[in-house]
């Protein structure tokens, strides 16, 4: 096994940093480390690293390096380069490092929600800058042609729930907290429009992290019966809200698995009850959203039939038994008896980062190609989206203000590649207008699954630049 030095992979250039130029940078800052906190002086954060260190230590093991007589040296881990280790524990290290390979649970099939690779391998993908200004025009002009006969308009429709006022009003609470809640706040507010938000189903959260909109859900349906909460994070995340919901009554549970890989039919804790599901997601970065909803509506053996779609309940509405009877409505239609198991009811996530949307992932492929669109187009429409956001950020010091979700998903600038070409307006109103297109493509699909759809804009932009909500539930079949 080959293993790499430190500096060679990443960033850990505090290996360079003498023990006296680290004293001298740390002294000219305005305070010391508590003693319990490692005393390594981040120089680019202007702080000192937040780790805790053992009895007797000055540094964590990260920096450990730095301790006085150290003779330890540390390199980059062989299963994941973003951390370091000494190299005369790695045996040690490799047997419970987070990034070792793992025994893959029942419900992980492999690509299951990944879409066609067909072509995909080919594709090659290309930056703006080397564009000409001939091909960035021809681009615009598809762009333009495309979004001419669209049928899928964004509606301003900021909500808020009652749960979470407490919160809101709460004075501890910092600008990026608050931006949060405001967002969750308005997530619910739509899910209980919609008829989503009750008890009688699961609500599935894709991209959970630390599953703090599971949380509200669940603070706000405390009263009702039968209700589960899957929370679906690829990643190892810190300081979970999971403990605080053991509550009797409702299960609370965390898968740590790709959605690509995800198979909702093969979840031990959606087999126990088969309750109807309703997706949700805040900030599903790019072809995460595709994914989840491949996830949601294609994973064969998810649903028993496709067709008529589960009737919509009302928030205070239990889902309905098998031997419900059909439900009419004024307009003459009428809905199905209910949920046959695992049914979906609707979703509502929050949708960002469409520069790392994929082609294989994306379920819209049908929708580019009846434009007359394809791979070629669809990346570089990609990569055009992320000037919705990044003209918004005119310098790394107004970048800092935002903080909260921008600083999480950063937007992929091309360098100067447009520069004379459009105005900083005109650069983010056709970054708009791809975000757009690609978004209806997602709409479209959701069509033909038998969903009515629609995009919201759920905050306001000074609270997130990423502020378009995707909603879906089950159309009403004709009465015949």
């Amino acid at each position: 096994m080959k293993f790499t030095q430190v500096g060679s992979a990443c960033d850990f250039s505090f290996l360079d940093f003498s023990f006296d130029e680290h004293l001298n940078a740390a002294r000219t800052s305005s305070k010391m480390a508590a003693p319990e906190f490692c005393s390594f002086f981040l120089e680019k954060k202007k702080r000192f690293c937040k780790m805790m260190v053992s009895r007797g230590r000055r540094f964590c093991g990260e920096h450990a390096t730095m301790e006085e007589g150290s003779s330890s040296r540390r390199i980059v881990c062989p299963l994941d380069p973003k951390h370091t280790v000494s190299e005369d524990k790695l045996d040690k290290h490799l047997k419970k490092c987070n990034s070792r390979e793992k025994e893959k649970p029942v419900y992980y099939v492999a690509n299951i929600n990944a879409g066609s690779a067909d072509g995909d391998e080919c594709q090659q993908q290309v930056s703006l800058s080397e564009r000409s200004r001939t091909e960035l025009h021809s681009l615009l002009d598809k762009l333009r042609t495309a979004v001419t006969d669209l049928q899928c308009n964004v509606e301003d429709n900021v909500m808020c729930h009652p749960v979470l006022q407490g919160e809101l009003n709460n004075p501890k609470n910092g600008d990026s907290a608050h931006k949060h809640l405001k967002q969750q706040s308005s997530i619910l507010g739509h899910l209980e429009e919609l008829g989503l938000l009750g008890g009688g189903r699961c609500f599935v959260e894709f991209g959970a992290g630390r599953g703090k909109l599971s949380h509200w859900i669940h603070e706000a349906l405390k009263t009702c019966e039968d209700l589960q909460l899957l929370l679906v994070e690829r990643c190892s995340t810190r300081f979970k809200v999971d403990g605080k919901h053991q509550d009797v009554g409702v299960q609370f549970e965390r898968l740590q698995v790709d959605i690509q890989h995800l198979d909702l039919s093969k979840v031990p804790l959606l087999r126990k009850k088969n309750l109807p599901l309703v997706g949700v997601g805040k900030h599903l970065c790019g072809a995460a959203t595709d994914l989840a909803l491949r996830c949601l509506l294609d994973t064969p053996g998810l649903r028993e039939e496709t067709e008529p779609p589960p009737k919509r309940l009302k928030t205070s509405e239990p889902a309905a038994g098998p031997d419900t009877g059909s439900v009419f409505n004024d307009t003459g239609l009428v809905s199905d008896p209910g949920p046959v198991s695992g049914a979906v009811l609707g979703l509502a996530v929050a949708l960002c980062c469409h520069h790392r949307c994929e082609w294989r992932h994306y379920v819209g492929q049908q929708f580019f190609l009846q434009r007359g669109l394809g791979a070629s187009e669809f990346s570089a429409f990609c990569r055009i989206s992320s000037w919705a956001t990044c003209g918004l950020r005119p310098t790394n010091q107004d970048a800092t203000k935002l903080g909260g979700d921008e600083e999480e998903h950063e937007a992929a600038e091309e360098t100067d590649a447009v520069n004379g070409f459009l105005s900083a307006a005109e650069r983010e109103q056709v970054g708009r207008l791809c975000k757009l297109l690609i978004d209806s493509g997602r709409v479209h699909f959701l069509t033909t699954k038998g969903f009515n759809s629609k995009l919201s804009r759920y905050a306001d932009a000074h609270v997130t630049l990423e502020n378009v909500l995707l909603t879906a539930v089950p159309s009403l079949r004709p009465l015949s």
